[in-house]
């Protein structure tokens, strides 16, 4: 079963943005999810880098929680 068998990541909801301070702040519909901070800020970005836009909302759903519980794995 795909992970995301509504197709409800499609449409972008999810997105993030690199700070000065090094720290990554994640949002959906532009409102403010969670933040990212030291090793987990890096990890993050390194795990974004190279992901198609489909891999990338399923990495950001992951990080603020919000995907459905079930079959996930963290990768």
């Amino acid at each position: 079963m795909p992970e995301d068998a509504r197709g409800e990541l499609i449409d972008g909801r999810f997105d993030y943005r690199l700070q000065k301070d090094g720290r990554v702040a994640v949002t959906w519909y532009g409102r403010p999810v969670t933040t990212l901070a030291g090793q987990d800020a890096q990890k993050f970005l390194k795990k974004m880098d190279g992901l198609d836009e489909h891999a990338a909302q399923l990495a950001m759903a992951r990080v603020t929680g919000n995907f459905k519980r079930g079959n996930e794995k963290g990768r």
